[in-house]
């Protein structure tokens, strides 16, 4: 079971980089709004989660938690809605790769300050040296794939 986990994870990487050409394009059609494209596709993701909601879960337990819950616990919303935003602002401007790559080793950097230190109330992780390399190992194809092209020419 854990391997469909980790191709979920993988599926979801590539549908990032579909979601964000995608709404980079509807930005373009809408008259070059990133805001405006990121609004309807949260308000097109939200309807889809609505009907999931209804369908796959205990409204009961939701309706009896919901008031506790620490106002922090709400700003994944927030973060998401800044994340649509910016890839559909960003992949026009800097390409869909680099967005990618810069969005994947902030992604690991943060991952790995929030599992090490167990911060939001997540598990701790333990941090290998092998974790460290790793993320050395991407910073370099950061560069690599980033700048290459300028290093090599001087």
């Amino acid at each position: 079971m854990a391997i469909f986990y980790y191709i979920f994870a993988f599926a979801i990487g590539l549908g990032i980089a579909v979601q964000a050409a995608i709404n980079s394009r509807l930005a373009a059609g809408l008259g070059a709004q990133p805001l405006a494209a990121a609004f309807f596709s949260f308000a097109i993701g939200t309807l889809v989660l609505g009907v999931a909601v209804l369908w796959q879960s205990d409204l009961s337990a939701i309706s009896q938690n919901i008031g506790s819950q620490a106002w922090w616990r709400w700003l994944g919303g927030a973060i998401g809605a800044v994340f649509v935003f910016a890839t559909a602002f960003l992949a026009p401007k800097i390409g869909l790769v680099n967005m990618a790559f810069l969005i994947i080793v902030g992604q690991l950097i943060a991952g790995m300050v929030i599992d090490g230190f167990g911060l939001i109330q997540m598990p701790v992780r333990t941090l290998s040296w092998q974790k460290y390399a790793g993320l050395l190992v991407m910073l370099a194809g950061l560069v690599l794939f980033m700048f290459g092209d300028r290093l090599l020419r001087r």
